[in-house]
């Protein structure tokens, strides 16, 4: 294979060869594509226009794979062996040639041979060219051949097939289409208005005077959402008067039912957007404040980033240290309020993070279980009397959820859950006092919220 600094200039600057380099990266060493987008657009030197299709292109194959590769199964009789970027040029021009309308076919057939004859030889161009045509006059390979139910459902949701039993099982067949079918659209970018200072209406109209059309979310009553333009590139962003937050985690410091004289626990609070939600409550003149806490010092150093950026950093002290060290650091009794924004298996964010579902297995969910029961464990002798302690995460399986709370109820009596204050507008993911969110409900990430509080 030949060496990119060997390419034409037309194929190296081409969003197709960028978007098959980050695939493969992904592919072979585990890379996550979120963190890989603006490296690429940068090094393959991209227009803004061709920086969105590459984006389209690596988003759209990695979150459609597994109903690619069977769509493939007719014209490549075992993907093994073939080089692996040339099964990732195969994909994604089957991608586009799929599901980019905008896209002539012939358009990504001609480019996908040129990049093959670039990086590889003449004979690979051929094969590519040949398989593709192919597909282009038959079609990819119908999944209604899947004779098994639940096989079927996984490969056209592009769900591994553990994952979609272990949705169905808790949510039934239909919804688990649904939500499968709800991932493969764009995700929307919204934004926490800080209305301290300003409405919602009054950000959207002064976000419209700079280009960027918002309307309010039905979810929050802090949120908006994009429907054009970059809202972290407007000067309300910079003026910190917005937070480029999802929706549902917009819903976690109201449940907490914050007062302006509280001292808070944010157990697990990198990079913060949640901190600083909470922090928005507190007034430090009247002794306010939130301890919050992460086990690296850059995420640390995020937290303090978004504390300076919103002008809270009055009420925030950030100390480096794992949220299983609480139970032996801090006095019993301590906080009125304590978040566990719990780590977890993220299965909630898979319509902006989509290479989450193809590595993750159900002894990582039950490993995660684990730790999240020995932070609530950690935690649960320092709030008061009376006090509220929140635990929340971005992931939708009951494991992580409703089978924590479960056991901590069970060992520990002397809490109850009460009301997720917030919810009555989105009852459909409202159910036993805790809310679960699913990525269809709304279209925004998975997300849930349970609040426990201490009688005795």
């Amino acid at each position: 294979m030949n060496k990119n600094r060997k390419l034409p200039r037309k194929v190296y600057e081409s969003p197709r060869l960028a978007a098959l380099e980050l695939l493969t990266q992904v592919s072979e060493q585990d890379a996550y594509s979120n963190l890989l987008v603006k490296e690429y657009i940068s090094k393959h030197r991209l227009s803004e226009k061709d920086g969105r299709l590459m984006t389209e292109i690596v988003y759209g194959t990695i979150s459609r794979k597994m109903t690619l590769e069977y769509g493939l199964t007719d014209f490549v009789e075992d993907t093994s062996k073939i080089e692996n970027w040339v099964k990732y040029l195969l994909l994604l021009s089957m991608y586009q040639m799929e599901y980019l309308d905008k896209v002539p076919v012939y358009s990504a057939i001609d480019e996908a041979v040129e990049i093959a004859k670039a990086k590889g030889n003449p004979g690979i161009g051929r094969y590519v060219n040949g398989v593709l045509r192919n597909i282009q006059r038959k079609g990819p390979r119908p999944t209604d051949e899947i004779k098994n139910k639940l096989k079927r459902l996984s490969t056209e949701i592009s769900i591994p097939k553990w994952l979609t039993k272990k949705l169905v099982d808790d949510i039934g067949y239909d919804e688990t289409k649904e939500l499968g079918e709800s991932l493969l659209l764009p995700s929307k970018a919204s934004a926490r208005v800080d209305t301290n200072q300003l409405s919602r209406e009054e950000a959207i109209e002064q976000l419209e005077e700079e280009g960027i059309f918002a309307e309010k979310s039905v979810v929050s009553p802090y949120g908006i959402v994009a429907k054009k333009g970059f809202l972290a590139g407007s000067n309300l962003f910079k003026k910190g008067l917005i937070t480029v937050q999802d929706e549902s985690s917009m819903l976690v410091a109201p449940s907490m039912q914050i007062e302006k004289n509280h001292h808070i626990l944010d157990a697990c609070a990198a990079p913060g957007g949640k901190t600083v939600h909470m922090a928005s409550f507190l007034d430090s003149e009247e002794g306010g404040k939130i301890t919050a806490l992460d086990i690296y010092d850059h995420k640390i150093n995020l937290i303090n980033e978004n504390a300076e950026r919103l002008g809270v950093s009055s009420v925030i002290e950030t100390k480096k240290m794992d949220a299983r060290e609480v139970a032996t650091t801090f006095e019993d009794d301590t906080f009125d309020r304590i978040l566990v924004d719990a780590p977890c298996s993220g299965l909630g964010l898979l319509r902006r993070k989509p290479d989450i579902k193809y590595s993750k297995r159900t002894e990582d969910i039950l490993e995660l279980q684990q730790i999240q029961s020995e932070i609530l464990e950690s935690v649960v002798t320092k709030v008061k009397v009376w006090g509220i302690i929140t635990y929340s995460t971005c992931t939708i399986t009951s494991e992580e959820n409703k089978e924590v709370i479960d056991q901590f109820l069970e060992k520990h009596p002397n809490f109850e859950k009460i009301d997720v204050i917030g919810s009555e507008s989105i009852s459909k993911s409202y159910q036993d006092k805790m809310l679960q969110i699913y990525p269809h409900h709304y279209q925004t990430d998975g997300f849930f919220i349970c609040c426990l509080r201490r009688k005795a």
